[in-house]
C-alpha cells in the first residue's frame, strides 16, 4: 500500500523544510552529538532545508544538550541574526527505573504547531489514529531498544561531557557552506519514498511524556524569535509552495542517489564475498606433521630477521618523524580561523 498523499504531510508553516522523521532516522544512527549536528547540516543528508531569515540560503542548525537530571533536552536551534535565535525542535531523552529510556522529537510550535510530536513505535498500544489507516507494517520498539542506540549509550556514559554547539550567526564550521534552499515540492518529493521507512519505525504522538517539559525546557531553555511569528503571520515563508512542478525533479534526486547507494553496498558484499572465497582456496595443509613443523620454524625465523630489522628502520623512522612533530608544532603555534562568513544570499530561490 502506498504512503499518504503530500496534503498528509503538508503544516502550511516552516517546519515543512525540517522533516523530523528524518531527524529522527539520522539521530537513531548517530555515535554522538557531534556527529549528529555534522551531519544534520550536510547538504548531501538532504534533511536540512529551513530558511527562517529569508535570505534563500539554508540555515545552519544548533545542537544544544541541556540536562536536568537523568533527561537530556537536546534542542536544535538557528541563528537568523546576531540578536535573534529561533528552537526548530528537541529531543526529550529520559532514562527510566532499570535502565530503560524513552524518546521523542517534539517540533517547536512556531514551526510546527502544537504538540508535533515524533517517537519510535513502541511496544504498546499503538496510536490507531494513524498506524491502523496507513496499512504501513510497523517496527515496534521496547525502552531498552532505545537503550541501546549509539548516542543514547553516549549521552549516559559517566565520561560524557555535556555537548554544546560552539557555533552561532557568522561563525560557522570551516567544513559548512550555505546551499540555496529548495522548493517544498522538491524537498518533499525526494521524501516521499523514505515515508514508508519512516512510518514503519516512528509514529506521531499527541502527548509529551516528560512532566518537566514546560517548568524544565519551556521556562529555562527555550528561545524564540520576534522575526518568525512576523514572518509567518506575513506569509514571507509561502513561496517555498509555489512549484509545484518541482516534486517530480526530487523524485528523481531519490532515485539516482538511492540506486548508487544500493550498488555501493552490493559491490562492497561482492567484494566480501570473493575476499573470503580467495583466502579459503589458497590455504593448504602440510603434507605431514613434520613438514608442518619445519614450515613453521622456517617463518618463525624469517618474521625473527624481519622484526629486527623493522625495529631498526621504525627506530630511525620514529626519530625523524619526532623532529619533525616537534618542528610542525613551533611552525603551527597559530591555530586555523574557524570563521565563516554566510555566502550572500541570491536574488531569488534557486529552481532545482
Amino acid at each position: 500500500m502506498g504512503v499518504p498523499d503530500w496534503q498528509d504531510e503538508y503544516l502550511g508553516l516552516p517546519g515543512d523544510n525540517l522533516n523530523l522523521y528524518a531527524v529522527m532516522k539520522l539521530f537513531q544512527e548517530s555515535e554522538t552529538l557531534e556527529a549528529f549536528e555534522r551531519n544534520l547540516n550536510g547538504e548531501d543528508s538532504r534533511i536540512n532545508n529551513l530558511d527562517l531569515n529569508g535570505d534563500n540560503m539554508v540555515d545552519y542548525i544548533t545542537v544544544s544538550d541541556f540536562v536536568d537530571g537523568d533527561v537530556h533536552n537536546i534542542t536544535l536551534r538557528v541563528f537568523l541574526n546576531q540578536h535573534e535565535s529561533q528552537d526548530v525542535a528537541v529531543f526529550i531523552v529520559e532514562q527510566l527505573r532499570n535502565g530503560e529510556v524513552q524518546i521523542q522529537l517534539i517540533g517547536d510550535e512556531a514551526l510546527y504547531g502544537k504538540n508535533y510530536i515524533i517517537e519510535p513505535n513502541y511496544a504498546e498500544t499503538p496510536n490507531p489514529g494513524y498506524t491502523g489507516s496507513s496499512g504501513i507494517s510497523v517496527v515496534r520498539y521496547n525502552y531498552y531498544d532505545i537503550a541501546g542506540w549509539p548516542v543514547i549509550r553516549y549521552i549516559y556514559h559517566p565520561a560524557y561531557v555535556v555537548w554544546r554547539s560552539s557555533w552561532y550567526w557568522d561563525y560557522y564550521p570551516v567544513y559548512w557552506n550555505p546551499w540555496r534552499t529548495h522548493y517544498w515540492h522538491f524537498y518533499y518529493g525526494y521524501h516521499y519514498n523514505w515515508y514508508t521507512y519512516y512510518h514503519r519505525h516512528y509514529r506521531p504522538w499527541k502527548h509529551i511524556r516528560y512532566s518537566g517539559y514546560n517548568n524544565f525546557y519551556c521556562n529555562r531553555v527555550r528561545v524564540y524569535s520576534p522575526t518568525v511569528t512576523v514572518n509567518i503571520n506575513r506569509g514571507v515563508y509561502r513561496n517555498t509552495y509555489s512549484r509545484p512542478d518541482r516534486r517530480r525533479a526530487g523524485e528523481q534526486l531519490y532515485a539516482r542517489t538511492h540506486t548508487r547507494s544500493v550498488n555501493r553496498n552490493t559491490a562492497r558484499s561482492a567484494t566480501s564475498r570473493n575476499s573470503t572465497v580467495t583466502r579459503r582456496t589458497t590455504v593448504k595443509a602440510p603434507a605431514n606433521r613434520n613438514a608442518a613443523n619445519r614450515s613453521t620454524q622456517v617463518r618463525s625465523s624469517g618474521r625473527s630477521i624481519t622484526s629486527r630489522q623493522a625495529s631498526k628502520v621504525q627506530n630511525s623512522r620514529s626519530s625523524a618523524g619526532s623532529r619533525s612533530a616537534v618542528s610542525s608544532r613551533s611552525s603551527a603555534s597559530k591555530p586555523a580561523a574557524k570563521v565563516q562568513s554566510r555566502t550572500s544570499p541570491a536574488s531569488s530561490r534557486s529552481a532545482v
